[in-house]
């Protein structure tokens, strides 16, 4: 039998899990607080990881923060990740914003998970590349929230 010696996660996932595990503890926590003070707390990680931020994805998060709220004032902030994030109604994540410099990647990303009602034939965008918001930019997402979160 071969051993495995590659390590079970690398230290970003590790703190990857971590963060997930808090951010899980938390809304369990705050299951038993008022909903708009729920609401207020979600909205308070969120600015704060946006103000981590450096000053590419800041901006940008600031941005889409400010997008999401407009277009679709029923999904409630909260982090996913460590990341800036939306729920709907039921908890689940909708929407999020991974800043580049959290990845060392080439560019930020404004993605939409599972709950996320975008289904438009077999195949749709699911993940934008974000370097710039112009206001075409902030149109068109505009237009993806709504699309994909709903007023019920």
């Amino acid at each position: 039998m071969t051993e495995n010696t590659a390590p079970a996660l690398t230290d970003f996932e590790r703190a990857a899990v971590k963060e997930a595990a808090k951010e899980s503890r938390v809304r369990a926590s705050r299951k038993k607080i008022d909903p708009a003070e729920a609401r207020a707390a979600g909205e308070a990680d969120v600015r704060a990881k946006i103000a981590e931020m450096d000053e590419e994805d800041g901006p940008l998060a600031e941005a889409l923060h400010r997008l999401v709220s407009e277009n679709a004032p029923h999904l409630a902030p909260r982090t996913y990740y460590g990341m800036p994030a939306w729920a709907n109604p039921a908890g689940k994540v909708v929407c999020f914003f991974k800043p580049k410099a959290k990845f060392t990647v080439r560019y930020a990303t404004f993605e939409f998970e599972w709950p996320a009602q975008l289904d438009d034939g077999t195949v749709w965008p699911t993940a934008y590349a974000v370097t710039a918001l112009t206001p075409d930019d902030l149109a068109f997402l505009g237009e993806r929230i709504r699309r994909a979160a709903p007023a019920e």
